[in-house]
């Protein structure tokens, strides 16, 4: 009977996070990641095709993990205001339980090496933006953002404003302020178009 593997697949991606938030992308390499872990570096390509395979796995871990919280908040109350505040939130809330992961993707796909990825791997990351941006559209159109500047305002409330409130302090290696997400979520909400009747408008 063949040995079971010492190393799970989850425990070389983990080690693969660490090496990204502490040195970036470019410390992800198959003899880094074995050596972290005190595996052999042969070992690596029984899980992984080559770097790129790996780079592009560590990637996509990382925001499908983000994404499944994201989509739940956008998906999870018929008051569009209500889900985009708690969507605005989750950036943060997720960035403060996550630190390391969370600093892995204020880089980008490109900058973990998309251009080499196999069709599987870019099928999952355009897949998956695909419904994340298809969830934003779906709240905004039911806020009434008809127009491209609506819409661009809608985007900046729930991706781009939540971020910038997260990346300031991982970046400075400080631990997200307590405040961080009423602030993520005041600033949403200041943004976000109004319908009809909403005491908000």
């Amino acid at each position: 009977m063949a040995r079971p593997p010492r190393f799970d697949t989850d425990q070389i991606l983990d080690a693969a996070v660490r090496l990204a938030a502490s040195a970036g992308p470019v410390g992800v390499t198959m003899t880094a990641v074995a050596q972290s872990i005190g595996a052999p570096s042969g070992s690596m390509y029984h899980r992984f095709a080559g770097r790129a395979a790996l780079l592009a796995e560590v990637w996509l871990r990382s925001v499908e993990r983000f994404q499944e919280g994201y989509l739940a908040r956008l998906h999870g109350d018929t008051d569009p205001r209500r889900a985009a505040r708690a969507a605005a939130r989750h950036v943060v809330g997720w960035s403060r339980a996550h630190p390391e992961e969370a600093a892995l993707l204020l880089y980008g796909p490109w900058e973990f090496g998309r251009a080499d990825w196999s069709d599987e791997h870019t099928g999952r990351a355009d897949s998956g933006n695909g419904r994340v941006y298809a969830a934003i559209g779906d709240l905004a159109a039911a806020l009434g953002a008809t127009e491209p500047q609506d819409r661009d305002r809608v985007v900046l409330a729930l991706i781009d404003l939540p971020l910038s409130v997260v990346r300031r302090h991982l970046r400075a290696g400080d631990p997200l302020p307590p405040h961080a997400e009423d602030l993520a979520e005041e600033s949403a909400a200041a943004l976000l178009p109004t319908v009809p009747g909403d005491p908000a408008a």
